[in-house]
């Protein structure tokens, strides 16, 4: 039997190169799934996505998901792709050990949590502020800078990684501090700032954008009062989970969260296309 794609709609392409495209996934010409293509809104059209690859359950498990998973890897090379990322769901076992099996490696994970009845206390001396004017344009400069190195440190090309910071804070901090649903804040200790927080409030919940402890202050239990003040202000705007993003080489921060009850929701994996 030959497992092939089948194109269901026009490719769609714009003046900036971003492409995107649906197939179904065909055993002899009989439907048995569905895949859909797209270069990446951040990254730009040098990377490739499989935003969604089903197999329908009488035809899982014989090897039509890897067939078509390679098949999509042709199209974006194709398309002049030189790395494709998928998403895959935390409680998607076997779409994730295929794309093991297939050399994709995970570069980050989101994780949420339900949030507790009381808000957790923050240690004596220490307390949350709401960020200054004078304070935020600092620090927005160096989040954009520490976000684009971040990215660069995991393989991405230099000129990538500094759009998507420019993309991604332009997109969630489009009126700065202002922005509505958002919460910036810094945490005090005895008077002296030693962190900052974004927080991001939405219909699903809260979700944890950026933590950071001065460096001077690292490795004083900061990190987990910053994530106790962030359920402090989830938990007074109504939310009831909160999640947050982690690069998976960040050992630390992955003990951090499972410690404070966090568990996976989806893992993001990336592969070179040679």
């Amino acid at each position: 039997m030959t497992t092939t794609l089948r194109p269901t709609g026009p490719l769609q392409s714009a003046a900036d190169g971003a492409r995107s495209r649906p197939y179904q996934v065909c055993v002899n010409s009989r439907p048995v799934g569905v895949l859909e293509l797209a270069t990446h809104p951040a990254f730009g059209p040098a990377v490739g996505q499989i935003r969604a690859l089903r197999i329908d359950e009488p035809d899982r498990r014989r090897g039509r998901g890897t067939v078509a998973a390679l098949a999509a890897e042709e199209i974006l090379r194709g398309w002049r792709c030189t790395r494709v990322e998928a998403t895959i769901p935390a409680a998607a076992g076997p779409a994730l050990q295929l794309a093991t099996v297939l050399g994709y490696g995970e570069r980050n994970r989101t994780m949420s949590k339900a949030l507790p009845e009381r808000a957790p206390a923050l240690p004596e001396g220490s307390v949350g502020r709401p960020m200054s004017e004078a304070e935020y344009g600092p620090w927005l400069a160096h989040a954009k800078e520490h976000y684009a190195r971040e990215w660069i440190a995991r393989g991405v090309a230099e000129r990538e990684a500094y759009a998507k910071s420019e993309t991604d804070h332009a997109t969630n901090l489009p009126d700065g501090i202002r922005t509505a649903g958002v919460r910036m804040r810094v945490l005090e200790h005895q008077g002296t700032a030693v962190g900052t927080l974004w927080l991001a409030l939405r219909d699903d919940g809260a979700y944890v954008f950026d933590v950071e402890v001065a460096e001077e202050y690292r490795g004083r239990g900061y990190g987990r009062s910053l994530l106790r003040l962030a359920e402090r202000e989830a938990l007074a705007a109504g939310a009831r989970r909160i999640g947050l993003n982690v690069f998976t080489n960040n050992t630390p921060a992955m003990r951090l969260y499972a410690s404070l009850g966090y568990q996976p929701t989806a893992y993001h994996l990336s592969k070179p296309l040679l």
